[in-house]
């Protein structure tokens, strides 16, 4: 997908993308250069209630005890 950018600095996002990514107006969108690449990321009015539930049964917890365990062996 291409889309054209203003004389102002404006571009379009294309509808696709919108709707797949559910950005609606008003929504924020944070841009991050590296130097070689943008992208572009739509950010949740609630970002917290957006994740929340995000990581169920991958174990978190567990995994955490797990990592704490290795580091206290190597101290």
């Amino acid at each position: 997908m291409q889309t054209l950018v203003t004389r102002h600095g404006q571009t379009v996002i294309p509808s696709l993308i919108r709707k797949r990514h559910h950005i609606q107006t008003g929504d924020r969108l944070v841009w991050i250069d590296d130097g070689r690449i943008i992208r572009v990321i739509p950010v949740p009015a609630n970002p917290i209630a957006t994740l929340q539930g995000s990581g169920k049964g991958e174990r978190l917890v567990e995994r955490l005890l797990v990592e704490r365990r290795r580091d206290l062996r190597r101290e």
